[in-house]
């Protein structure tokens, strides 16, 4: 039983639950499209979801700790590594425009973890883009939905049209309401700084809050030119699915009700589309 709970440790602390969820987003969007599965694409930004994730988790930590780090820290070091040189091999199969979008947010990501902004843009002592109060969930569903519905579309020379923009901001969106069961379980570890939406208007109005979200990334399906009966049935199951675990969150919920089950939602999701086929 400790050999398996070890096993799924490294595999959320390696962030490779977190990156077959990017991978499971982004081949939905190939989906929708009605686009061929693109190993270069799919696999880029798996191993990128990795790269990235692990240097923004560990970053502070490696830097202080180096010369003591913990034997599975290390072990993550290494594994993040050997992601970081297949995502640099599957980069190098990309075109040089979705490369240059793609230099854009991993700046992003850069300055999320690495602190080069000036002291007074924030209210703790850090000084990156997590500390900025109330920001974190937005960059994250920011990153998400241009990681998982643009880069795609981008590399595969899909036209950018209202139902482009509509999948974006959908996206956007549905990573929002996914997060909220984290924030709401991290209302006793986070800092009162981070002005996040829990600490703001509370775990009632949050859930509420999250609800009318998912009301709006439901109804947007049906804005698309074009709509499928298969579309709407995973997107309501989608959307049933979150409703209940976001509903169900609390301050109290086990290490991994939203580390691995909240998290793998976008698995499922992509599972069900391949059934329905």
């Amino acid at each position: 039983m400790k050999v398996l709970k070890a096993i799924v440790d490294f595999y959320l602390n390696s962030s490779i639950h977190v990156a077959l969820a990017v991978y499971a987003f982004t081949w939905i969007t190939l989906l929708q499209f009605g686009l061929n599965y693109d190993e270069s694409v799919l696999y880029f930004v798996f191993f990128a979801t990795i790269t990235g994730y692990n240097f923004v988790k560990y970053f502070g930590v490696a830097k202080f700790h180096h010369r003591s780090l913990a034997g599975w820290l290390k072990a993550i070091q290494i594994f993040s590594l050997l992601a970081f040189v297949a995502m640099c091999y599957y980069a190098l199969q990309l075109n040089l425009k979705t490369l240059i979008y793609l230099s854009v947010f991993g700046l992003i990501t850069f300055l999320y973890a690495v602190p080069l902004l000036p002291m007074s843009y924030f209210r703790d002592s850090q000084m990156n883009l997590r500390e900025i109060s109330g920001l974190k969930i937005y960059v994250i569903a920011l990153v998400w939905a241009f990681t998982t519905v643009l880069l795609p579309l981008i590399e595969l020379g899909v036209a950018i049209d209202s139902d482009v923009i509509i999948t974006t901001v959908q996206r956007f969106i549905l990573v929002i309401v996914l997060m909220l069961p984290f924030e709401i379980r991290d209302l006793n570890f986070d800092s009162l700084k981070l002005g996040t939406i829990p600490q703001k208007i509370g775990i009632k109005n949050t859930k509420i809050t999250g609800v009318l979200l998912l009301m709006v990334f439901f109804f947007l399906e049906y804005f698309r030119d074009e709509l499928s009966a298969n579309a709407i049935l995973s997107t309501l199951v989608m959307v049933f699915v979150t409703f209940l675990f976001m509903v169900f969150s609390n301050k109290r919920q086990s290490k991994y009700y939203s580390a691995f089950w909240v998290e793998g939602l976008p698995i499922m999701w992509l599972v069900i589309l391949l059934v329905l086929g």
